[in-house]
C-alpha cells in the first residue's frame, strides 16, 4: 500500500512539475496569434521595462524575401508566433518559414506555388498532441498542414497536405474568391476556420468550418446566412442563403478553452451597402458568436448592427478577460467597432455587462431599402474615437477650408447610421475604422490599449446598369471596379486602392488577365467572368469603351457604390481635426479612458509647430508587465514603446519599412525580445520583407 501511495505521490508530482513546466514555457512564449487564446497581445515578462526601454537595440534582422516595390506592392501584417525557442513566420509572398528565435537564423522556409487567390498573411498557429507537432496556415484558397519541426506538408492531410477552403461554400452566382488571412483557432484536435470572402454581391458564403487536425476531414460547420427551420432565418428574406453571402468571420476569433467556447465576429452580408435584397436584421452578420468548440452549435450571439448597410465589420478578435462589477468576478468577452464603440458581454450568457440602448436612426431615401429602425449603442465603456463629422470637426489649417464647408453642407453628415444614398455620404470615423484588424491589448490590470484612426470617408449609390447579353466595357467596370478604385479610376488618396489611369505603365495584357484570374490583396478573382470581359475592363482602361457580346451569369445588386473616398485636403492630409490616430488606454472596471494620445507624426507638420497629429495607423499594440506598450502600425514607419500609466512615448525606432502588423514578445535563455514585421505595401508606404528583432545590450 505504501509502494502504491508513492508511486502515486511520484505521479503527481511529475504532473505538477509538468505543469509548472508549461506555465514557465507559456510564459516565456508567444504561442498563438496575438500573444494566446484570449487574444490579449500580453507579455509577462518585464526585463524590458521602462527604466531601460531607452537601451533597447537591434539583435537581428532576417530577411524573409517576397517584396516587390514596383510591381506588386506587397504587405506583410504578420503577427509570428514563438514555440520554445522557435519563431514561426510569414513572408511577403506568403511563404511559412521558421527562425531560430534568439539568433534569426533559418531553419526552414516553404517553397508553395499553386494558383490561387493572392492573399496578405496575419499569421499562422501551432497544434501540438505531444507526439507530433504541426503548423497550420493560410495559402490563399487553402489551408496548409506543415511539419512543424521540417516545414514539409503532412501529406495525410486533406489532399496532399492541404484543404481547398472554396469546397462546401458556393453557391449559384458567386464568385470564388476565398482566403484564408487570419491564423486559425485551435481547440484540442479541432482547426476552427473563419474566411475572407468578397464584399460584393458575388460574395461566396461565409461558413465558419472545423476541421480534424489529424486528417483535415470536415467536423463541424456553422452556417452563418441560416437555412429554412433554423434559427434566425426569418431575419431574412426567403433563400437568401441560396442568393447572397458574406457574413463571414475574417478577422480572428477568442478561445475559452476551460469552457469550450469559441466567440467568433462575423462581418456584413455582401453587397455591404445595399440590403434591398436582404430585408431584415440578417443574423448572423455583424454579431459576435460563442460557439461550442467540440460540436459548433450556437450558444449565444449578439448582433452589434443591425442590417449592416455600412461596412460596418467587427473588425479584431475578441479580448476575454475578467472584471469585478458589483464587488462580483465577471468573465468576459469584448469586442471593437469600426464607430469607436466596444461591447462588452459575459462571457456564459452574452447578456451586456452594462445596457446597450436600441437607439433609433433615420430611414433610407434609396428605393428598396429598409434600414434598421434602430441600433445597439453601447452605454458603457465611453466611446474611443469621435462619432460624426460636423463643421466644428473640420482642421481650420487644412486648405481650402471654405470649399471643404460648401461640400460637407450638401453631404449627409453628423452621426453614426446615415444610411449611405444617392448625394456623398460621410463616415466618421472613416470605413475602415476607428478599430481595425490589428484590435486591442488588455494587461493583468484589465487595462485596454486601443489604436484606433479618425479619418473621414465618403461615399454614394448609383443605380446599377444590368450586364445583357450585349454591353459596354464600362459597364463591366461599374459593375466590378467601381466600388474600389472610385467612378473616375483614380483609387484612393491614400494609396491603399491604387489608380488605374495609367495602368498600361505596369501591366500588358496578359498580366493584368492574370491579375484578375488570380486577384491580390483585398482586391478578390474574377476569375468567373469570360475572357472577352476581362479584355474589354482592360480596353476600357486604355480608354476604348468598347462592346462585349457575353452576358454576366454572377449576382449582382441593384445599387452599387461609388468608392471608398478618404477625404483629403488638396496636400494630402485629412480634411478633419486631428488626432488622426490615437492609442487609448481604457480602465475596464470603469470604462473610463486613462489617456488618450496621438500616434504617428507627420515631421514636415511638426517642424512647422504643429503639435502630433496622428497618423493612419494599421496593427495592433502588444502590453507587457514591464510597464510598456509597444506599437508599430504608423505611416511614418516608426516602432514604439510607450509608459503603459501614461501614454509617454519613452523610445523609438526608423523600421526599413513601415511595421503594419502587431509585435510579439517572447524570451530565449533568459533574455527578453520584442519582434515585428516591416511589410509596409500601405498608405504610400514603401514595401518591405524583413522582420526586426530588438532585445537589451
Amino acid at each position: 500500500m505504501k509502494k502504491i501511495l508513492f508511486l502515486m505521490g511520484i505521479s503527481i508530482l511529475g504532473l505538477l512539475l509538468g505543469f509548472v513546466s508549461w506555465q514557465k514555457r507559456m510564459a516565456v512564449d508567444w504561442p498563438s496569434y496575438h500573444g494566446g487564446n484570449n487574444r490579449n497581445h500580453f507579455s509577462p515578462l518585464q526585463q524590458i521595462n521602462k527604466s531601460n526601454v531607452g537601451q533597447l537595440s537591434l539583435a537581428w534582422e532576417y530577411d524573409a524575401g517576397g517584396a516587390d516595390t514596383l510591381t506588386n506592392g506587397t504587405q506583410m501584417q504578420c503577427n509570428p508566433i514563438i514555440i520554445q525557442g522557435i519563431l514561426y513566420g510569414v513572408s511577403a509572398n506568403t511563404q511559412a518559414f521558421a527562425l531560430d528565435a534568439k539568433s534569426g537564423v533559418e531553419l526552414w522556409r516553404t517553397d508553395i506555388h499553386i494558383k490561387t487567390n493572392s492573399t496578405t498573411s496575419r499569421g499562422l498557429s501551432y497544434w501540438s498532441n505531444g507526439k507530433k507537432s504541426r503548423i497550420f496556415f493560410g495559402y490563399g484558397s487553402y489551408l496548409f498542414a506543415l511539419d512543424a519541426k521540417t516545414g514539409k506538408t503532412i501529406s495525410s492531410f486533406g489532399q496532399g497536405g492541404k484543404v481547398n477552403l472554396l469546397q462546401g461554400i458556393q453557391r449559384d452566382g458567386a464568385d470564388e474568391y476565398v482566403s484564408l488571412n487570419t491564423p486559425v483557432t485551435i481547440f484540442n484536435n479541432l482547426v476552427i476556420v473563419g474566411t475572407r470572402v468578397s464584399e460584393s454581391a458575388t460574395a461566396l458564403l461565409g461558413d465558419i468550418r472545423a476541421y480534424d487536425a489529424l486528417s483535415g476531414k470536415l467536423v463541424w460547420t456553422f452556417q452563418t446566412i441560416p437555412k429554412p427551420g433554423q434559427f434566425g432565418y426569418t431575419t431574412w428574406e426567403k433563400d437568401n442563403y441560396k442568393n447572397l453571402g458574406g457574413a463571414n468571420s475574417w478577422m480572428g476569433m477568442a478561445l475559452d478553452e476551460k469552457r469550450g467556447i469559441v466567440y467568433a465576429p462575423t462581418g456584413s452580408a455582401a453587397f455591404d451597402f445595399y440590403g434591398g435584397n436582404r430585408k431584415g436584421d440578417n443574423l448572423f452578420a455583424n454579431c459576435l458568436l460563442a460557439l461550442d468548440a467540440r460540436t459548433g452549435k450556437r450558444l449565444w450571439h449578439f448582433q452589434t448592427v443591425h442590417h449592416d448597410i455600412w461596412d460596418r465589420d467587427i473588425p479584431a478578435p475578441p479580448n476575454l478577460f475578467t472584471i469585478t462589477v458589483n464587488g462580483v468576478k465577471r468573465d468576459v468577452v469584448s469586442v471593437l467597432s469600426k464607430q469607436g464603440f466596444m461591447f462588452v458581454l459575459d462571457r456564459v450568457t452574452g447578456k451586456p455587462i452594462y445596457p446597450i440602448v436600441e437607439t433609433p436612426f433615420p430611414a433610407s431615401d434609396i428605393p428598396g431599402e429598409l434600414a434598421a429602425k434602430t441600433q445597439p449603442i453601447p452605454t458603457w465603456p465611453e466611446p474611443f474615437t469621435r462619432q460624426g463629422f460636423l463643421e466644428k470637426d473640420i482642421n481650420p489649417w487644412a486648405s481650402h477650408v471654405e470649399d471643404i464647408k460648401k461640400e460637407l453642407a450638401l453631404s449627409k453628415s453628423g452621426h453614426a447610421y446615415i444610411p449611405v444614398g444617392k448625394e456623398k455620404t460621410i463616415f466618421f470615423p472613416g470605413t475602415d475604422g476607428g478599430a481595425q484588424w490589428g484590435g486591442a491589448a488588455v494587461d493583468e490590470h484589465q487595462i485596454m490599449y486601443i489604436p484606433a484612426k479618425e479619418n473621414p470617408v465618403y461615399t454614394s449609390l448609383v443605380p446599377n446598369t444590368k450586364i445583357q447579353k450585349t454591353t459596354k466595357a464600362s459597364v463591366l467596370y461599374e459593375q466590378f471596379c467601381m466600388s474600389c478604385h472610385g467612378p473616375k479610376r483614380q483609387g484612393s488618396e491614400d494609396g491603399s486602392v491604387p489608380s488605374l489611369l495609367q495602368v498600361n505603365k505596369k501591366y500588358k495584357l496578359k498580366s493584368f488577365v492574370q491579375l484578375l484570374n488570380q486577384g491580390r490583396g483585398r482586391m478578390p478573382s474574377l476569375q468567373s467572368i469570360s475572357q472577352e470581359q476581362k479584355e474589354a475592363i482592360w480596353s476600357f482602361l486604355q480608354g476604348d469603351n468598347v462592346e462585349v457580346n457575353s452576358a454576366n451569369h454572377l449576382s449582382s445588386s441593384d445599387y452599387l457604390m461609388t468608392g471608398y473616398n478618404r477625404w483629403y485636403d488638396s496636400k494630402g492630409y485629412p480634411v478633419s481635426r486631428p488626432p488622426w490616430g490615437t492609442l487609448t488606454a481604457m480602465n475596464m472596471q470603469t470604462g473610463k479612458k486613462i489617456w488618450q494620445v496621438p500616434l504617428g507624426e507627420y515631421p514636415e507638420l511638426m517642424a512647422q509647430g504643429i503639435p502630433r497629429t496622428g497618423t493612419d495607423n494599421y496593427g495592433g499594440p502588444a502590453v507587457t508587465a514591464g510597464g510598456l506598450v509597444f506599437i508599430a502600425a504608423t505611416k511614418d514607419e516608426y516602432f514604439r514603446a510607450f509608459d503603459r500609466t501614461t501614454g509617454e512615448e519613452l523610445w523609438r525606432y526608423k523600421l526599413p519599412a513601415a511595421g503594419y502588423a502587431s509585435p510579439s514578445v517572447y524570451a530565449v535563455d533568459g533574455k527578453q525580445f520584442v519582434v515585428i514585421a516591416c511589410g509596409g505595401g500601405k498608405l504610400k508606404t514603401k514595401s518591405g520583407d524583413h522582420y526586426l528583432a530588438f532585445s537589451l545590450n
